[in-house]
């Protein structure tokens, strides 16, 4: 049977949220859509939106959570949705349903979300994946310059020990890179290599919110959507691109000082990411 509501919304409660989610998604998605209807692209911003392929809509649709009813909620959209149910007199997502639907995804979820809230953080790769992505390649991955040219951004990369502990950076490493990095990570052994200080993992939290679909109470993934943009932005400023036509000023690895300043952000980061870790991680139990 499933499980009773743990807590019901008033009207008046749930309908000020959803519209409050509504406004702050709408506030955050708003460079996005002006430049979707003008053919522009951003080469910071609008990875979100490319990379995990997600629309500015979706971040628009406001769930509840686990175990929260809506009360006098005949109209809600949320009856239209799938993964709702009526409870007594409550709309509120079926928790039960999705988990036993998604049984693979939500067990690679757990997996991946609990080991790396356990573990130790790693601060020393220095975001040399961006770097390592267009080692001894002609092409860049994004229409913008080289900060230290091609030679000069080959020279770092040989000067470092390459730590990428994240399969999906690791996975665009360029062939000639791929040897000099410490770790050989995998799909198979994410969940034994993700690490938290690792901007990546940082950014699939948001990733993962989505996943969790109607488990996950809007505000969490929008506090997940604003955490990988943050994080973004750190890894292309200290990436090998020269973004100053953008506005971002570069964090220079290659230097001591850009170095600090590199692992003191991912520091902040980790100590961001590890209760909305956590929240996601009690969503699915």
């Amino acid at each position: 049977m499933p499980a009773l509501t743990s807590a019901v919304l008033a009207r008046s409660d749930w309908t000020d949220r959803m519209q409050a989610h509504a406004e702050r998604a709408d506030a955050l998605t708003a460079g996005r859509r002006r430049r979707a209807a003008r053919a522009e692209s951003h080469p910071v911003d609008d990875f979100l939106y490319t990379y995990y392929s997600y629309k500015p809509s979706l971040l628009r649709r406001w769930h509840p959570g686990r175990d929260v009813g809506l009360a006098d909620a005949a109209d809600a959209p949320h009856i239209a949705w799938r993964w709702y149910r009526v409870d007594r007199d409550a709309v509120i997502a079926d928790a039960e349903a999705f988990l036993t639907e998604k049984v693979p995804l939500v067990r690679a979820i757990r997996g991946i979300l609990s080991s790396t809230l356990g573990r130790t953080g790693s601060y020393g790769c220095f975001g040399l994946h961006e770097w390592a992505m267009v080692y001894r390649d002609g092409d860049t991955r994004h229409p913008v310059p080289l900060r230290l040219g091609a030679d000069g951004t080959d020279a770092v990369v040989e000067a470092h020990d390459l730590r990428c502990t994240h399969i999906d950076a690791f996975r665009f490493f360029t062939s000639e890179a791929t040897p000099l990095n410490r770790f050989s990570p995998t799909r198979e052994t994410q969940a034994q290599t993700e690490q938290p200080g690792c901007l990546h993992a940082g950014m699939d939290l948001y990733k993962w919110a989505v996943k969790l679909g109607p488990l996950v109470p809007g505000e969490l993934l929008l506090d997940a959507f604003i955490l990988a943009r943050d994080i973004r932005e750190l890894d292309m400023r200290a990436s090998p691109y020269d973004l100053s036509d953008w506005g971002y000023s570069p964090v220079a690895i290659e230097t001591p000082a850009g170095k600090a300043h590199y692992v003191a952000a991912q520091r902040a980061f980790t100590e961001r990411a590890q209760p909305i870790r956590a929240a996601l991680l009690a969503t699915i139990g």
